[in-house]
C-alpha cells in the first residue's frame, strides 16, 4: 500500500548550483547560447576563440569576493555610500561652477515621465512632437532670460557652450585669435583652449579691455566672474565692439533674473549654465548649456534649433531646422560636431522656470543676493578676515572671496570636523582666498554657524 502524500518524506532540496540554460542575472547569454554562436563562427570552444592571446593575458587571476545575491548587494553598495558626505547633508557654502540650489518636486515628476525617459535627439517629428515643443519652449526661455533674438537647443555644459561661442566668432570674423578676461573660470578657459587647438585658434587671456586688438575675433566674459565679483559688462562691451570683436557673455541665468540681460549691454553671443534652474548638483554633472545670439549670426549658431510650423492641414508643428552640425551637411560647412542631445536636463531647466515663473525666478535671485551680503557682512567683522581678493571687496552677486589667517585647506578640514562643508579653496590666485556661496538654501543658522566656527579658528 503507497502511503498518502500527508505521508510522503519530503522531496530531496535541489541540486546547488545553476541550471546550463539558466539565465545568469548579470550576464545574459546561456551556454546553449554560447555553443550555437560559436557554432555558426566554425569554433569549438572559447579556448580555441582566444587561442591567439598568449596565454598569460588570457584569463588572468583576479582577486574578487565570491557572489552575491541581489539583497546582499544593495546592503553592500548602501553602506558604501553612507561613506559619502552628499551635500545636502549639511551647510553647504560651495561654488565656484555648481551650488546647492531647491529642485520643486514637479521638476521629477515630469522628467521621470516615460515620454521623456530618452534625450537623444528626435529625428522623426511625427513621434517627437512633445520633446520637440518642449525644446521649443526651452529655447524660447532662454531668450527671455538672456534678451537675446535666438536660442539653439542646448550644448554640454556651461564651458563648452564657451568654447563653441568664441569658435562661431572666429568663423564670423575670420580671426584667428579670442580674448578671455582672466576672470573666467579657469576651467573654462581649458575647455576654450582645447576646442581652440583643432582649428588652430589663438587664446589670449586679458586683464581688461584695453589689451584686445583687432585680432580678436571676440572678447568673452563672465558675469559674475570667476571670484564672484560683477564685472563693468557695459564697458567690456563697447571695448569689443570698438576693435571690431563680438563681445561673447558667459553669465549665471539664476542671476538674470535680478541682473541686466546680456541683450541689454550689447552682448553678441550668450552662454551660460543651466545648473542653477532646477538641475541638483549631481557630483558634478550632467548639465546644460545655454546658447543664444542675434539673429543676424542664426546660421553660424552650432547644435540643433527647433522651429515652429504648421502641417499641410494647418496644425502647429515642431521641426528640427537649420541642422548645421557634421551629421547632416558637408563637414568642412558644418559649425559643430556637438552628438549628444542634453534635451533632458534642459526639460528639466524648461520645467524650473515655468513653475517658479517671472516673479519666483527674481525672488530666488534676491534671496540668494541679500544672504550672501549678509554673510559677508558677518565674515568680515572678524579679526583677521577680509572680503575680496585684494583691497576693498568688489559687488558680487551671491558668491564672494574671504581672506584669513589660516590655508584656506585647513580651514576646509576644521569646517568639515563641525559638519559645514566650506568653500572652494582659490589660493592659488588669492593669497589664502576661500570662495563662498550663499543661495536660497542657507538660512540664517547656517550662515552664524559657519561665522562662528570662523571666529573659532
Amino acid at each position: 500500500m503507497q502511503p498518502t502524500s500527508s505521508e510522503r518524506p519530503p522531496a530531496e532540496p535541489p541540486a546547488a548550483g545553476p541550471e546550463p540554460d539558466t539565465v545568469n542575472p548579470y550576464i545574459a547569454l546561456t551556454e546553449a547560447d554560447r555553443a550555437a554562436m560559436l557554432a555558426v563562427i566554425g569554433v569549438r570552444s572559447l579556448d580555441e576563440l582566444f587561442a591567439d592571446i598568449p596565454a598569460a593575458y588570457r584569463d588572468p587571476v583576479i582577486d574578487l569576493p565570491p557572489p552575491r545575491s541581489e539583497a546582499e548587494l544593495v546592503r553592500e553598495l548602501g553602506a558604501l555610500a553612507e561613506a559619502n558626505r552628499p551635500a545636502g547633508a549639511m551647510p553647504c557654502f560651495l561654488g565656484g561652477g555648481a551650488r546647492k540650489h531647491f529642485v520643486p518636486s514637479v521638476v521629477g515628476h515630469i522628467t521621470g515621465r516615460s515620454e521623456f525617459a530618452t534625450a537623444y535627439t528626435p529625428y522623426q517629428p511625427e513621434i517627437a512632437q512633445g520633446t520637440l515643443q518642449t525644446t521649443f519652449e526651452f529655447q524660447s526661455m532662454v531668450c527671455e532670460l538672456s534678451g537675446m533674438d535666438v536660442a539653439n537647443a542646448g550644448m554640454y555644459d556651461g564651458a563648452s557652450a564657451l568654447a563653441e561661442a568664441c569658435l562661431m566668432a572666429a568663423r564670423l570674423t575670420g580671426r584667428h585669435r579670442v580674448a578671455l578676461l582672466d576672470t573666467v573660470h579657469p576651467h573654462a578657459v581649458q575647455v576654450v583652449r582645447t576646442y581652440c587647438s583643432g582649428p588652430e585658434i589663438e587664446v589670449d587671456l586679458i586683464a581688461d579691455g584695453t589689451a584686445l586688438t583687432e585680432a580678436h575675433a571676440c572678447l568673452a566674459v563672465q558675469q559674475p566672474n570667476f571670484f564672484g565679483e560683477l564685472e563693468d559688462v557695459h564697458a567690456l562691451g563697447a571695448a569689443a565692439h570698438a576693435r571690431g570683436a563680438l563681445y561673447v557673455v558667459s553669465a549665471d541665468p539664476l542671476s538674470l533674473g535680478l541682473l541686466a540681460p546680456p541683450g541689454s549691454y550689447g552682448a553678441d553671443i550668450y552662454v551660460g549654465d543651466g545648473q542653477p534652474l532646477g538641475v541638483g548638483l549631481n557630483f558634478g554633472g550632467p548639465s546644460v548649456g545655454l546658447f543664444a545670439c542675434r539673429a543676424q549670426f542664426i546660421r553660424q549658431m552650432p547644435g540643433r534649433i527647433v522651429g515652429r510650423t504648421r502641417d499641410t492641414e494647418g496644425r502647429t508643428g515642431y521641426v528640427l531646422t537649420l541642422q548645421t552640425r557634421e551629421q547632416h551637411i558637408r563637414r568642412e560647412r558644418a559649425t559643430s560636431n556637438i552628438c549628444t542631445s542634453q534635451q533632458l536636463v534642459a526639460l528639466a531647466v524648461t520645467v524650473y522656470l515655468a513653475a517658479v515663473g517671472p516673479r519666483g525666478l527674481r525672488h530666488i535671485a534676491e534671496l540668494c543676493y541679500h544672504k550672501a551680503h549678509y554673510l559677508a557682512g558677518e565674515i568680515a567683522k572678524l579679526p583677521g578676515w577680509r572680503v575680496g581678493r585684494n583691497g576693498p571687496a568688489r559687488p558680487f552677486f551671491n558668491e564672494f572671496v574671504v581672506r584669513g589667517p589660516l590655508p584656506p585647506a585647513e580651514v576646509n578640514a576644521r569646517l568639515l570636523e563641525q559638519g559645514i562643508l566650506g568653500g572652494l579653496d582659490v589660493s592659488r590666485w588669492v593669497p589664502n582666498g576661500l570662495l563662498l556661496a550663499a543661495t536660497e538654501l542657507n538660512p540664517r543658522a547656517e550662515m552664524d554657524a559657519l561665522v562662528a566656527a570662523l571666529r573659532a579658528m
